[in-house]
């Protein structure tokens, strides 16, 4: 990360007009502008990305409009006297400069993340992002114009960053010699037959860019290059065959493109020879490797040379492929490849030796997928951590140490005192012999569980807090009874369980309660229901809005006991989610509607449902899935409005959330502030790093206090810490402890 104090290459002022900051925007190598007031206070940003979207949405191309029309005004920004490894952990790979600013929002500095790597048209290639996919077409368009431009959609449509093309100009490149051999004169036949015209090829890189894909061509001569300088190519691809040509090589050099580079037929020395070259004209450059047979036998293609050239080359490398099939590509991204080329035919049949080479749209469609799962997989070579669902497995899974007898505090603990036993909800096996020999701080029952405090001299106990606002612990009923004596909490929220609507309350109560309460429903119910009041399948929805119906109505009865509070909160996550994918707007509109018509199926009275803002990648117990629903501010604003409801707002869900878009938490809390009538309180990390212990993550608590005691005062909260109940609500008593000094 490097810190920049001298910003102004990324400022504009909110006036200035979009012709101006789309040529600032070219200039800027982070390709982000953050626009301000006249008095430099943060108001928005602008990309590429926003431009794009504007001209989508507009139906007048004016450049002339002022900046402040087009920008994000959901800009995040850190505040200049957090350390810098707060700072650090916003700079992501979507994220690659961040504006720091003071207590009025004047922007003082810029972070920006430090990278390997150059710009191709508004894609970033890096080491630390995903890899750049090329759709060679080559001349397999067949001379066809129609044909070219068909390619280039299906291309887009199959994933691929951009499309390539080779120019030539047949009289320079080739001699008029009749001894040429009979693969070169077939080679030029092919050439002849099947290529488009200087102006049809302009126009099929036109056409690249009116439908959003980045054109790419290789120039085979100087010629071709000087008609593909006059218009405008952001970047050049270098053949094998002109890897060793340092007469063209200088030529590319001079343009100051980005280039890169197949390898196919050069020797490690003329490799090494054409790096230095490169090296010694200052290229922006990527090396593929690459093995120039057509088709390549597999016990040919060498991927271990990959490692070998990227220390040959010190930077980016990549794969050029003429093999059958899309593993070898797969390999070669598990490898470290940053760009990858194969190429792109609608009839493996037709005339041609690329056609024989090439992948046909469903096959490059299912190249690009994998290889962005394998990139999502490869994570990195840092110290392995636990996942969220390995988290979550390992309560219901792992195993134990648990106490044999009774245990009275300031006893030593002996080994048989302790047993292994299923779940995993106390201290790891392994920890046996740490436990061993120490003292006891508390008082431990038959059956309990060591815990990690058990390892510790720090006591975390419960006492009595200072809250400007109503606070409370989320509790079952079986723990009530014990949790809510040990502080001066104002309230309760009763997590439930679809077991714990079966069972009968006076079990627990006998008698009315000096204290609030509120209840979360169950996400999960009987049968592997899992909750979803937007469900398009009409008896799947009455199953939950039935469901719902049971929520209320125990919390209903629930108010003969807390009478203190006569209208409960009822927090629901509403559903909404997806296995395979996030939905379409029009989708997620008609989503929305659905969960509008399910409430009003609902009896509220007495009751204030709370819909519960939901993180991407939420966690259910069939594993991980998509969801689509009250993510977005606007969309929650819009909902809470058409439908007079009111929402919790979960800190730990928003904030992976705006991890993942790219939004500010602090903004998120401005729109939405006077729809909040609960919070959940809790940190995160990272776009599904849920629960994560308070201070440990990414949330900035100094603003969000801030940003609550403006926008959402007195509004009453838990810490929904993940496993905070363990151990007497350990876990909620250091989180309380912690947020008590940000005056919430």
């Amino acid at each position: 990360m490097r810190i920049e104090t001298k910003f102004s290459r990324f400022i504009i002022q909110e006036d200035e007009t979009l012709q101006y900051a789309l040529d600032k925007i070219n200039r800027n190598k982070s390709r982000i502008l953050f626009v301000v007031s006249s008095f430099g206070e943060l108001l928005g940003s602008l990309s590429d990305g926003d431009v794009r979207r504007w001209l989508v949405n507009t139906s007048e191309l004016d450049l002339s409009i002022p900046v402040k029309l087009v920008m994000n005004k959901n800009c995040s920004y850190v505040f200049s006297d957090i350390n810098k490894q707060d700072i650090k952990k916003k700079l992501t790979e979507k994220v690659i400069a961040i504006p720091l600013v003071d207590k009025a929002r004047r922007v003082v500095s810029i972070a920006l993340r430090e990278f390997q790597g150059f710009w191709i048209g508004d894609r970033l290639i890096s080491d630390d992002l995903p890899s750049f996919i090329i759709a060679e077409i080559g001349n397999n368009h067949q001379g066809d114009l129609a044909l070219a431009k068909k390619l280039v959609d299906l291309a887009k449509d199959s994933g691929a960053d951009c499309a390539k093309f080779q120019l030539r100009d047949l009289a320079s490149l080739y001699t008029d010699s009749e001894s040429n051999d009979l693969g070169a004169e077939y080679t030029k036949d092919l050439l002849s037959k099947f290529s488009l015209s200087t102006e049809e090829m302009l126009e099929v890189f036109d056409y690249c860019k009116k439908i959003g894909m980045e054109p790419l061509c290789t120039p085979w001569d100087l010629k071709s290059l000087e008609v593909l300088e006059k218009y405008g190519m952001k970047a050049y691809k270098v053949a094998s065959a002109d890897f060793t040509n340092h007469e063209l090589l200088a030529a590319l050099c001079n343009t100051k493109k980005p280039l890169i580079c197949s390898t196919g037929m050069s020797t490690e020395s003329e490799i090494k020879q054409s790096i230095a070259f490169l090296d010694k004209h200052g290229a922006n450059y990527v090396i593929l490797h690459c093995n120039s047979t057509y088709p390549t036998p597999f016990k040919d293609v060498n991927l271990a040379y990959l490692p070998r050239l990227k220390n040959l080359c010190d930077g980016l490398v990549g794969y050029s492929g003429h093999e059958r099939g899309i593993s070898v590509p797969l390999a070669a991204i598990a490898l470290g490849a940053k760009v990858i080329e194969k190429h792109f035919t609608i009839d493996r049949s037709l005339e041609g030796n690329d056609h024989k080479v090439s992948l046909l749209p469903k096959e490059f469609t299912l190249m690009v997928r994998q290889i962005r799962e394998i990139e999502e997989s490869i994570g990195s070579n840092d110290e392995r951590v636990l996942t969220q669902g390995e988290m979550l497995n390992r309560e219901n899974l792992a195993k134990s140490l648990v106490a044999t007898r009774a245990i009275k505090s300031g006893q030593e603990i002996t080994p048989d005192m302790i047993e292994i036993k299923s779940p995993g909800q106390g201290l790891q096996p392994n920890s046996i012999y740490m436990l061993i020999g120490r003292v006891a701080k508390r008082n431990i029952q038959v059956g309990d569980y060591f815990y990690e405090s058990d390892l510790s001299d720090e006591v975390i106990e419960a006492r009595i807090y200072d809250y400007k606002r109503p606070f409370g612990i989320p509790v079952r009923y079986h723990d009530y009874s014990e949790l809510s004596q040990l502080s001066n909490l104002d309230f309760v929220e009763f997590h439930l369980s679809y077991k714990d609507m079966e069972m009968e309350l006076d079990e627990f109560f006998t008698e009315p309660q000096e204290i609030g309460f509120a209840v979360h429903s169950p996400e999960l119910f009987s049968n592997d229901h899992i909750m979803d009041l937007a469900s398009e399948d009409i008896d799947y929805r009455k199953k939950s809005i039935d469901e719902m119906s049971k929520v209320i109505k125990i919390t209903k009865h629930l108010k003969k006991y807390f009478p203190k509070t006569e209208n409960p909160v009822v927090v629901i996550n509403a559903g909404g989610f997806d296995s395979s994918g996030f939905v379409k707007p029009e989708s997620k509109q008609k989503m929305y509607e659905r969960v509008g018509e399910s409430l009003k199926a609902l009896e509220l009275d007495g009751v204030e449902i709370a819909i519960q803002t939901m993180p991407p990648f939420p966690w259910h117990f069939g594993g991980q899935s998509f969801h689509n629903l009250f993510i977005s501010a606007d969309e929650i604003v819009d909902f809470c409005e058409r439908y007079s409801t009111k929402i919790c707002l979960d800190v730990s869900h928003t904030q992976m959330a705006c991890n993942y878009y790219n939004w500010s938490l602090s903004e998120f809390v401005r729109k939405v502030g006077k729809y909040i009538v609960h919070i959940h309180v809790v940190d995160a990390e990272g776009t599904d790093g849920e629960g994560v212990e308070v201070g440990k993550g990414d949330v900035d608590f100094a603003q969000l206090a801030r940003d609550l005691n403006e926008f959402a005062p007195k509004i009453q909260f838990i810490p929904e810490v993940w496993q905070g109940h363990k151990n007497r609500g350990e876990g909620f008593w250091k989180a309380l402890e912690y947020l008590e000094k940000y005056k919430l």
